[in-house]
């Protein structure tokens, strides 16, 4: 199979099949070559149409501590205190840059992420506007 450009779902799918067929080849060969070369045209592709957006601050930590099994006590070693871990887990504060370092070199989570806005705007508590006076 010749190398190029892929531009719709049924060369994409072809890419892939032929991906697959040298995934065996040996190291140094000029199947790996071609090998490397079609997964670059193969990642092309998938940037370009399947693009997969970075997840929300909030939910990248709460999956942080399913993977590692923590609890929200568990981060008050990168958040000050307990209250403030459940204002964030619970979208009511927004994440600080010392707690977005923190938890970045604590837990491993891209700072990248951190910094995205989260899904909410923090409205805490909302005040009703004020009737004019008579």
């Amino acid at each position: 199979m010749k190398p190029k450009v892929i531009k719709n779902a049924s060369q994409y799918e072809a890419a892939l099949n032929h991906v697959a067929s040298l995934m065996d080849a040996p190291q140094g060969s000029p199947e790996e070559e071609e090998l490397e070369l079609w997964s670059v045209l193969v990642e092309n592709f998938e940037e370009t149409h399947h693009s997969i957006d970075p997840p929300d601050p909030i939910e990248a930590i709460k999956f942080r501590m399913d993977q590692q099994g923590l609890r929200p006590t568990d981060l008050t070693r990168y958040i000050t205190s307990k209250s403030k871990v459940s204002e964030i887990l619970n979208r009511k504060r927004p994440l600080s840059l010392g707690m977005i370092r923190s938890l970045h070199q604590g837990l491993g989570i891209p700072a990248e992420i951190l910094i995205r806005e989260s899904k909410t705007d923090y409205g805490g508590s909302q005040t009703k506007p004020k009737r004019p006076s008579a």
